[in-house]
């Protein structure tokens, strides 16, 4: 079973290299990482070819943001098994996706997920919240629940099903594209309650309250249009955040 890692890089120069580095690492074999680079203004083309390995291919030409390489790097991908991982981000350690292959080795279970650290910017050893995301049932779509999008891996027959991400939701196509599938979905999912991935804090959702409100409003579309709920799906899913910082801050 080949699995297919995607990043969509531009301007991160300075952390794609670790992305890429935690891919190359990676014990499992059948691996292909996707790098899609939208042209950046930076030196991150040179450090992407200076990280790249023998499982790693570049596509590099511009594109209409980050969900528009995403959408890119999901049709350019032949692996069984899609996921992602951010170019500012890092795979926890070597063995994550064995853990996720071996998941899928049940041909029922359409869907694995995780739990993710947010560390911070300077000392990625040190945690700053810890999400953890716990089992999926529909009844807590309702709630606000979503699996970290970083941590989900899917089979590709539920991108063909489901469709692109909405390039029209600047930053809340994720939670669309994640309430559109979680939905309707049918097969089993599996939650590996271990910390598979490593985001850095400050993403552009919670760079300014401009952000944050055009993320509130994106976030509420995506409920309505999914059907999964009203204003109180979109209060839960913001009051869970705080549990998420009610960890000890800890060297991992």
């Amino acid at each position: 079973m080949k699995i297919s890692v995607i990043t969509a890089a531009y301007n991160s120069e300075a952390t794609v290299g670790e992305a890429i580095a935690s891919v190359a690492a990676q014990t499992y074999p059948d691996v292909e990482h996707l790098v899609v680079e939208g042209q950046s203004d930076d030196g991150t083309f040179d450090a992407i070819k200076r990280a790249a390995h023998d499982r790693m291919r570049l596509i590099s030409e511009p594109d209409k943001g980050i969900y528009d390489a995403l959408n890119k790097g999901v049709r350019n991908a032949t692996g069984d098994v899609l996921g992602f991982i951010h170019s500012d981000d890092f795979l926890a350690h070597d063995g994550v996706l064995s853990w996720i292959a071996t998941a899928f080795e049940d041909p029922a279970i359409e869907a694995v997920f995780s739990d993710l650290d947010y560390v911070a910017q300077a000392d990625t050893s040190r945690v700053i919240r810890h999400w953890s995301t716990g089992a999926f049932h529909p009844r807590r779509l309702k709630y606000g629940w979503m699996p970290a999008h970083p941590t989900l891996y899917l089979r590709r027959e539920v991108y063909e099903r489901c469709g692109d991400y909405d390039i029209n939701l600047g930053i809340a196509a994720d939670y669309d594209f994640i309430l559109r599938y979680f939905s309707q979905a049918t097969d089993k999912s599996v939650y590996i309650p271990e910390v598979f991935y490593k985001m850095r804090v400050g993403g552009v959702s919670n760079r300014n309250w401009a952000k944050i409100r055009q993320k509130m409003e994106e976030d509420m579309l995506a409920i309505r249009r999914n059907r999964v709920g009203g204003l109180h799906t979109l209060a839960f899913k913001n009051l869970s955040k705080v549990g998420q910082f009610l960890v000890r801050p800890q060297r991992s």
